[in-house]
């Protein structure tokens, strides 16, 4: 049996390291042969999966962003193409990266209408209706699996096959230290005040919010001068533009390659970008201000086109309020965030809030062994079509 992986990013390399496991000891129980191969990153690969092209590090967020990476996406559909043409898989899987996978299914519906297709972490139409891929994934996929409640209910609207089978990431905080292994982990004592950056799983978020990150927690340091700060690379390759960003600013920053849950877990006060982070963060109770910002011009063409973002967060998405403060565009400023992240340090009130809104979150993600559903749910669906 052969199963194709497709996604980008380096939240889409985990997420997709994450199923391939579960693919592989699934098809070692019904003793099916499995050959998994894909487009992902170092995390797919290193859990057993032929990566065709490494795409961790191609994405973006926004219309000027996506420019750099337009030629080198081309390149990579043309190679997946001929390589699908050439090792026809029972199943093409796709996570997330909506613009280059749903290109890539149509091509697989038109020419290759053998393979089934199965979208699991689809686009979030649901929480952005305006994206409009919905009618674009009816034509194409077989099968899509949910993970967000909300996200269910709607595509099941949109006459998709859909499937519940909640968030991975479920999965994945089984196996989380708590405070003080991860603080032992990283040689941080048990009384230090951590606070933990979290900018960048694209290379974009490095230029518009680790300067702002980095100002604010100048700003803290000056108001609680026994703060300590980490910053955890999720790619080798942006090691480098973040260690010159942070020495411009003079910080005493703990700069870790990868150890994200560690990093995480050991902390008082996370300062993260909006994305999957978000729901790690709020899955360890950790309190946290999100911000986002893209080009100034690619916000002011979303504007004239009516686009808005009232939550971008995944932990306010899920609850449809505002759990965890959040900042976009004009107002991601070092005091906006410096703001945020006194009152998350010092008001236990409002931590304990977050905490419950956190609770409350948890419970609407299902159970965990979601991997495990999803790779039936595939070898299912594979079953009924051959």
């Amino acid at each position: 049996m052969k199963i194709f992986i497709s996604t980008g990013e380096v939240s889409g390399d985990l997420q997709g390291s994450m199923l391939v496991k579960s693919l592989y000891q699934t098809a070692a129980q019904r003793q099916i042969d499995l050959k998994i191969a894909g487009l992902g990153g170092d995390r797919m690969k290193s859990a057993g999966a032929q990566i065709i092209a490494d795409t961790a590090a191609i994405g973006s967020m926004g219309f000027i962003e996506a420019i750099p990476f337009i030629l080198p996406t081309v390149k990579i559909q043309r190679l997946t193409k001929k390589y699908l043409q050439e090792n026809i898989p029972d199943v093409l899987v796709l996570i997330d990266y909506p613009a280059s996978n749903l290109a890539l299914a149509s091509y697989v519906k038109q020419h290759l209408p053998q393979i089934c297709v199965v979208y699991y972490i689809a686009p979030q139409d649901w929480a952005v209706p305006m994206l409009n891929n919905a009618g674009k994934i009816a034509k194409v996929v077989d099968k899509l699996l949910a993970i967000f409640p909300g996200e269910y209910e709607y595509f099941k609207t949109k006459n998709i096959d859909a499937v519940l089978v909640g968030h991975p990431l479920l999965d994945r905080m089984e196996h989380a230290p708590t405070k003080e292994q991860a603080r032992l982990n990283l040689g941080l004592e048990l009384s230090h005040t951590i606070v933990t950056i979290l900018p960048a799983s694209r290379q974009q978020e490095i230029k518009y919010l680790l300067p702002a990150m980095c100002a604010a927690a100048q700003q803290i340091l000056k108001q609680m001068p026994e703060v300590k700060f980490l910053i955890p690379v999720s790619l080798a390759s942006y090691h480098s533009a973040i260690t010159s960003t942070v020495a411009e600013y003079n910080l005493p920053v703990q700069i870790l390659d990868g150890n994200t849950l560690d990093a995480i877990a050991a902390a008082n006060l996370a300062i993260a970008k909006s994305g999957t982070v978000n729901l790690e963060i709020a899955l360890l109770n950790i309190p946290q201000v999100v911000i986002y910002r893209i080009n100034p011009l690619t916000a002011w063409i979303g504007r004239r086109i009516g686009f808005e973002v009232p939550l971008m967060s995944p932990p306010n998405l899920v609850m449809e309020r505002m759990v965890v403060p959040e900042l976009q565009q004009e107002a991601v400023t070092a005091e906006n965030i410096t703001t945020e992240a006194m009152k998350l340090l010092s008001n236990s009130t409002i931590q304990a809030e977050i905490s419950a809104g956190y609770q409350e979150m948890r419970s609407r993600l299902g159970t965990v062994g979601v991997c495990d559903r999803v790779a039936i749910e595939i070898f299912q669906l594979i079953e009924k079509t051959k």
